[in-house]
């Protein structure tokens, strides 16, 4: 019988951004918090670990070079270390890894955009290097559209030694918003010698199961699972997620069997990770 799955966590922006919310901080990008506000990240790192998640990727996604210093005083190295350090220091006498989490620069590549491959290489590497000083256990490089620039951050992060797990965003059509496939993405990232590939993000559970089948059937490397809540749904004036966390979890369940990690995206918070657990230890 398969290994249960590794249970990962669930949505971090929007999870920061509520607690932000309750104690009257200003809504920012939420990888500022690491500096101005650690004890936010502390809380939703703890609660993911209680909730079940065997692996906490640090509240560093978006905390690249061009974006810092757009709208920040602070280095990459400041906010991806403290944030990794952060997550490390919540999980302390835990045997629950942390991951840097690398997400997609807001640029596009060369023929497409302005982005030269240098130029990403660098900003790649100020970022994982920092994040490889904080005490990172793994690499989830994730949320990515484009191939090309996947491949960069994978190649950059996988000489260090620690588990690097790649996953695309997919639309419904199966393939990503640059065009590339399921079968595109396996061929680049085996190669590499990456830990794992998959998805994430984009699509609710239910569209998504397809597509994470298609990667069973493309590949011997181990499976990240990470879809969003499903669409979101007006309430009176506000956006909740399309799936809530009982219907997440057994929406997620066909999965168990060809995945190797697995949690949730945009729209998941805690509660849904719980609930994922429940169905893990019942197996």
């Amino acid at each position: 019988m398969k290994q249960k799955p590794i249970l990962l966590d669930g949505a971090f922006g929007t999870s920061l951004w509520a607690k932000a919310e309750a104690k009257g901080y200003d809504k920012v990008p939420v990888w500022r918090y690491n500096i101005e506000h650690p004890e936010l990240i502390d809380e939703l790192v703890k609660e993911y670990a209680a909730a079940g998640s065997q692996m906490i990727q640090a509240n560093t996604f978006g905390a690249n070079g061009p974006t810092v210093k757009h709208v920040s005083s602070y280095t990459t190295p400041q906010i991806v270390k403290a944030g990794v350090e952060i997550t490390k220091k919540a999980l302390a006498g835990t045997d629950v890894k942390t991951a840097l989490s690398i997400g997609p620069l807001s640029m596009l590549l060369e023929p497409y955009g302005d982005l030269e491959e240098d130029e990403c290489q660098e900003y790649y590497e100020e970022m994982i290097g920092a994040g490889m000083d904080g005490g990172a256990d793994a690499v989830v490089i994730e949320t990515f559209m484009d191939l090309e620039m996947m491949k960069i951050a994978a190649s950059i992060a996988v000489p260090y030694g620690v588990p690097v797990y790649c996953m695309m965003t997919f639309e419904k059509s199966g393939r990503t918003m640059m065009g590339n496939s399921v079968e595109d993405v396996v061929r680049a990232l085996e190669p590499i010698g990456v830990a794992g590939t998959g998805m994430n993000c984009s699509l609710g559970p239910d569209l998504a199961l397809p597509i994470i089948q298609e990667f069973a059937a493309k590949t011997e490397l181990p499976l990240i699972y990470k879809p969003n809540a499903g669409l979101p749904v007006s309430a009176g004036g506000t956006f909740a997620s399309g799936c809530d966390a009982v219907s997440f979890a057994k929406a997620v369940e066909p999965a168990f069997d060809i995945v190797s990690l697995i949690g949730g995206c945009c729209g998941t918070d805690p509660s849904y990770i719980r609930e994922i657990s429940k169905l893990l230890e019942n197996r």
